[in-house]
């Protein structure tokens, strides 16, 4: 680890307002798991991972190398977010994919899913372009403010609690994502 990230990660452990939830070491544990279950589930496909921008970067790049299969990468960025605050469950296409994925078996890499609204309706954007198969994989999972949709997520991290949290690609106001574990936030007004 390099004198700088050294210093991000003990400055950050004894920030009295974050409570690390899951430590580097976890999360690299469960990331190799996940990467066995879907080197096996796809043996002999060619798999695409789609990762949603930004907050997934960190996970896909980890998941992405704990599989042994032939895959490629794509990215997207999605906004459903009109005041900044809500989501609408309208999603506005920022960044699409690079290349087709009709007759491809996509995997969609996610950081957080929360009420799922925005993941709902990008799977039926994805669905509508006629991919062999689509499957979810989101490193943390909140299922509490999951009210007005049922969403099926194939591989999951960890299931958090419906509190604030940041590091490992999530962030707050862009801020936090370089950290190498998750933390509860204890005081968001105090970030």
């Amino acid at each position: 680890m390099s004198t700088q990230s050294s210093k991000i990660a003990m400055t950050e452990f004894t920030n009295p307002n974050f409570e690390v939830l899951y430590t580097s070491e976890e999360i690299a544990a469960r990331i190799k798991e996940l990467g066995v279950r879907i080197t096996a589930d796809y043996a002999e496909k060619e798999l695409v991972l789609v990762g949603v921008l930004k907050g997934s970067c960190i996970f896909m790049a980890d998941l992405m190398r704990a599989i042994d299969l032939n895959l490629t990468i794509d990215f997207m960025a999605v906004s459903s977010y009109k005041d900044g605050t809500r989501s609408t469950g309208d999603v506005e296409i920022l960044k699409d994919l690079s290349n087709p994925i009709r007759g491809k078996h996509v995997m969609v890499v996610e950081d957080i899913v929360d009420t799922g609204l925005t993941l709902s309706r990008l799977l039926e954007i994805l669905e509508s372009r006629g991919a062999a198969s689509i499957r979810l994989a989101s490193f943390l999972d909140k299922p509490e403010p999951r009210i007005k949709t049922e969403l099926k997520i194939d591989y999951t991290g960890f299931v958090v609690p419906n509190k604030f949290v940041v590091g490992y690609g999530l962030d707050a106001a862009g801020r936090y994502r370089n950290l190498p574990f998750i933390a509860v936030v204890k005081n968001p007004d105090e970030l």
